[in-house]
């Protein structure tokens, strides 16, 4: 593995962490201040930090929810660019049940800020 496709798939364990721990300030820390997500099903655009860690927020406080893991299957780095392309798969796990609900693919574009690396885009497609 690259200096950067081992960074990011560090980020995204951690990423995962975080939703499954329900801990915002964690997730906030690897998202850019304008990162954007696409929604899986309904292609709803959640333009912000902000705005991604209210929508968390919210998913957090109900009392059955749905767990996201992101499975990364490859990572491009750029050449010319502090860049990199995240593709893999997804699901959601009920929170109550542990049964698998909606899963996935997905795509995400990272960025380098300084020595770290932020999600600045995501896309999430819901196939199952």
């Amino acid at each position: 593995m690259t200096g950067p496709d081992l960074s990011i798939r560090l980020h995204r364990a951690a990423f995962n962490r975080a939703l499954a721990d329900a801990d915002l300030a964690a997730i906030g820390a690897i998202l850019a201040p304008n990162a954007v997500l696409v929604t899986g099903t309904d292609s709803a655009v959640i333009s912000s930090r902000k705005a991604q860690l209210q929508a968390w927020k919210r998913e957090f406080g109900a009392r059955s929810r749905l767990v996201y893991l992101r499975t990364p299957s490859s990572i491009v780095a750029s050449a010319v660019e502090p860049i990199a392309l995240e593709h893999g798969t997804w699901r959601g796990t009920s929170s109550t049940t542990g049964e698998v609900l909606a899963s996935g693919d997905y795509s995400a574009k990272w960025r380098k800020a300084g020595d770290d690396w932020v999600i600045e885009a995501e896309i999430f497609v819901t196939l199952a």
